[in-house]
């Protein structure tokens, strides 16, 4: 009998996941008018939206 898959998406290759986690809490209009604002644009998931926009904020405006 074959080894049954542990559940879950498997593991990525070193060097592809992200590194850190930082938990945040917003009320229910913010998340909305974000997740709105999200997919509005080019980089569609929240996550990504919020990792351009900060670190946009953060180097004045030299985001990649």
């Amino acid at each position: 009998m074959p080894k049954a898959r542990k559940p879950g998406r498997p593991k990525l290759p070193k060097g592809h996941a992200k590194e850190s986690y930082i938990p945040i809490r917003v009320n229910a209009e913010d998340r909305k008018l974000f997740e709105r604002a999200a997919k509005a644009s080019e980089h569609k998931t929240l996550s990504a939206w919020m990792r351009h926009t900060l670190r946009e904020k953060a180097t004045g405006g030299a985001a990649s």
